[in-house]
């Protein structure tokens, strides 16, 4: 199929992006090192450990899976790292990289009624058959984000795995507030009598905390958590952050990712009024140029109510699709402040704080909610192929576009044709694949 064999061949051109050729490389003096530490990729631990013995310092983590750690040394920075990057079997030498939250930073005052998640209806989310949305229980969906309030009863229901990379243990409080807000899109509970329904209401939902009560991290925070989801069994990963720019172990990390059958949903950012600058990771999953050809994820746009573009999301050649993410509703954490998350009174919550909020971030969920609907639908379908259904089956019909990708998705309809597929499999027909994307998009104007 056109999109494996594209997978493979950017799964290649990522792990050549993550070293050079040959030789070590350290950055330039002069800037400041982020935690008083550099990243550090090397060929294996053994070099790492003879290179540790000729240049000292402390390793304050290890990723022995992307064969990468974060070291402490004691004394200059600048020397340390050039030294370092002097030794053999020292790959790079790099500053952690920030990360931030992909989401507006004023939210949208709630409508005068209901109903309030307009959203679960606009992706037709509601439509999805009862058989293939309690098979969803099979999946697990991962949110990479700042946390979750796992008090808030659409998500206490679901009894989240829970683990943080920044304390190393299961205390995920958000007292930011935007993990919690993406984790309900998501996957939040729908049979527990109060608040809302995420897209995949019974799937298994993972939260890996990776950003912190400021809502910013690093690259290096984000693939701890890439690796710990995908070696615990998640198989959609939602990334609803960004910078940017990219580093080698957060391209180390989106290859781990996807060569273990992981699908990945990054959101594209909120900067359309300042000229749609590239964010990564999202620009790892679907390449800039691209123009929605090949990509080993899917990187999410925002629309608005009417299915057009949402005025903040950013454009550009990398978007894959889009989803809701201009006043969605949502559940709001307990210990997130009242000025970022402002409540908004639900008639007939028992329990539950809930608002509006705006930002890709929240487009980026619906989808990796969708792609779980997707594989519970079709568990035969490999990741590549549950985005293509997603993208085939979006309100685009097949057309591209810089704004909105293959347009907004139809949850619906994708869930209909991962069935459709499944069924032409078991009626014994040649292997059912899913129709390639045309061989040349044309770009179109933005809506």
């Amino acid at each position: 199929m056109t999109r494996c064999i594209v997978t493979l061949a950017a799964l290649a051109a990522l792990l050549a992006a993550a070293g050079p050729a040959a030789g070590a490389t350290a950055p330039g003096a002069g800037t400041a090192w982020p935690g008083g530490t550099a990243v550090v990729s090397y060929a294996s631990r053994g070099a790492l450990a003879r290179a540790l013995e000729r240049e000292p310092a402390l390793v304050a983590r290890r990723l022995p899976a992307l064969r990468m750690a974060v070291l402490r040394p004691r004394g200059d920075l600048d020397r340390f790292a050039t030294a370092l990057a002097a030794q053999p079997g020292i790959v790079r030498v790099e500053r952690a990289l920030p990360r931030r939250s992909l989401v507006e930073p004023g939210l949208l005052p709630g409508p005068a009624g209901p109903p309030f998640q307009w959203q679960h209806a606009a992706i037709r989310a509601d439509l999805v058959p009862a058989e293939v949305a309690a098979a969803a229980s099979g999946l697990t969906i991962a949110v990479i984000d700042t946390g979750a309030d796992l008090r808030a009863p659409d998500l206490a229901a679901k009894s989240p795995v829970a683990y943080s990379v920044r304390s190393r243990t299961a205390d995920v409080s958000d007292r930011n507030g935007h993990g919690t807000f993406v984790a309900a899109l998501a996957a939040g509970s729908a049979s527990n009598g109060d608040g809302i329904a995420g897209v995949a209401a019974d799937a298994r939902l993972m939260i890996v905390q990776a950003g912190g009560a400021s809502g910013a991290f690093t690259d290096v925070e984000e693939a701890a958590a890439i690796v710990y989801a995908v070696d615990h069994g998640a198989r959609v990963l939602n990334l609803s952050l960004g910078g940017p720019t990219t580093s080698t172990v957060e391209r180390r990390a989106i290859v781990y990712a996807a060569s273990r059958g992981a699908l990945l949903v990054a959101a594209v950012g909120n900067s359309a009024a300042f000229g749609s600058p590239i964010e990564y990771p999202a620009a790892l999953l679907q390449p800039v140029g691209s123009r929605g050809a090949g990509g080993i994820g899917l990187a999410v746009a925002a629309s608005d109510r009417s299915g057009r573009h949402a005025s903040f999301s950013s454009t550009g050649s990398h978007v894959s699709l889009a989803a809701p993410g201009d006043g969605v509703f949502s559940a709001v954490s307990a210990r997130s402040s009242t000025t970022r998350y402002p409540r908004t009174a639900l008639p007939g919550s028992l329990t539950g704080l809930y608002g509006f909020g705006s930002g890709t971030s929240f487009a980026a969920p619906q989808v990796a909610g969708a792609a779980a609907l997707v594989w519970a639908a079709n568990p035969s379908l490999r990741a590549a192929e549950v985005a293509r259904v997603l993208e085939a089956t979006a309100s685009g019909h097949g057309t591209w576009s810089a704004s909105l990708g293959y347009g907004v998705v139809d949850v619906a309809a994708a869930v209909a044709e991962a069935q459709r597929l499944a069924e032409e499999v078991r009626a014994g027909s040649s292997p059912a694949t899913v129709p390639p994307r045309p061989a040349a998009a044309s770009p179109s104007r933005a809506e």
